[in-house]
């Protein structure tokens, strides 16, 4: 095929077309008319000889095609953005803006308080807002509308970059007055009544099911495979809500180490080491392809992942 004889904006048409899965919604986020987008969408069906959108129930669905083609496109209009834009270096102690980050509390209690440390000498102009898993959506993401997000994910789009920040081992955090531990076995571990906590990836929660071992994570999915289970009585999204019921006398929080240790000078907890082995967490921080040269975003990835590392070779404790 000659490139002479493709309309490269066609590329911008497609990569909309198959954001929005819309026509009509393609069009308004590009301020075309809608029978611009249409005819658009015909001219890409006819250079790619594939429907790429489908109508069904569920609205315009991509084809294989078009699936495999969304990350190739949004890879080539990045680059395109690249070399087209005017560079100005970022200066953070000069700049002025928000940067809206999700991260889940754990993340939001471990990794920014000293990411905030940071920034109050490097850039004092800029300010975070830290939002919720539950806030955010993969398209969000996707779309920019979102600077970064920092959680562990057990699925993520192939097309979104993303970093390792660190692992994290699991401590068992409650009352010096629960009975337990004057024996901390796995059979008394199991006899005990449980929190369980967890929020991982993004977009609305559904209720939990006790019975669905295998979405019930890291903890549960490394005691199915000891053949035991756990008696969960609590379920929160909430690690400081789990490390608040943890001070009861007759339940167990067994969460990531580096925030059950920010308890460690709380009287109504003690911590203990798991009676039984328990995968790493994988803490990662990742962003949308629109956002990969941008030079301002560039900046607090690069501080974020270093202070990640710098936190990750120290002792948690003080």
């Amino acid at each position: 095929m000659n490139l002479n004889r493709i309309d490269l904006n066609l590329l911008v048409y497609l990569d909309a077309l198959l954001r929005e899965c819309n026509v009509t919604q393609a069009a308004q986020q590009l301020n075309l008319s809608q029978p611009a987008m249409s005819n658009g969408l015909r001219r890409l069906r006819d250079l790619f000889d594939d429907p790429l959108l489908v109508r069904t129930s569920d609205g315009m669905t991509p084809t294989e095609r078009a699936l495999e083609l969304a990350p190739l496109v949004r890879d080539v209009l990045s680059n395109i953005e690249y070399a087209v834009q005017q560079r100005s270096a970022f200066e953070p102690e000069n700049a002025h803006r928000v940067f809206r980050i999700m991260a889940s509390d754990y993340a939001e209690s471990t990794l920014l308080p000293a990411v905030l440390g940071k920034l109050r000498v490097q850039a004092p102009g800029l300010t975070l807002d830290i939002m919720t898993p539950s806030d955010v959506s993969f398209l969000d993401v996707e779309r920019g509308k979102v600077d970064m997000v920092i959680n562990r994910f057990d699925s993520m789009p192939q097309s979104f970059h993303q970093i390792h920040l660190w692992n994290d081992s699991f401590s068992c955090l409650l009352s010096p007055d629960n009975p337990v531990l004057e024996d901390f076995s796995l059979d008394n571990y199991l006899q005990a009544k449980h929190i369980w906590v967890s929020k991982t990836g993004m977009g609305i929660g559904v209720g939990v099911d006790p019975d669905d071992v295998q979405r019930l994570g890291w903890v549960d999915g490394a005691l199915a495979k000891l053949g035991k289970k756990r008696q969960i009585r609590v379920f929160t999204r909430h690690y400081q809500a789990a490390m608040t019921l943890a001070e009861q006398n007759d339940l167990i929080a067994t969460l990531p180490t580096r925030a059950a240790l920010l308890k460690h000078d709380n009287p109504r907890v003690v911590l203990r080491e798991p009676p039984f082995a328990i995968p790493p967490l994988e803490l990662k921080m990742a962003w949308s392809p629109l956002l990969q040269h941008n030079p301002s975003n560039r900046w607090l990835r690069k501080l974020i992942a270093d202070t990640a590392r710098e936190l990750d070779g120290k002792p948690p404790l003080p």
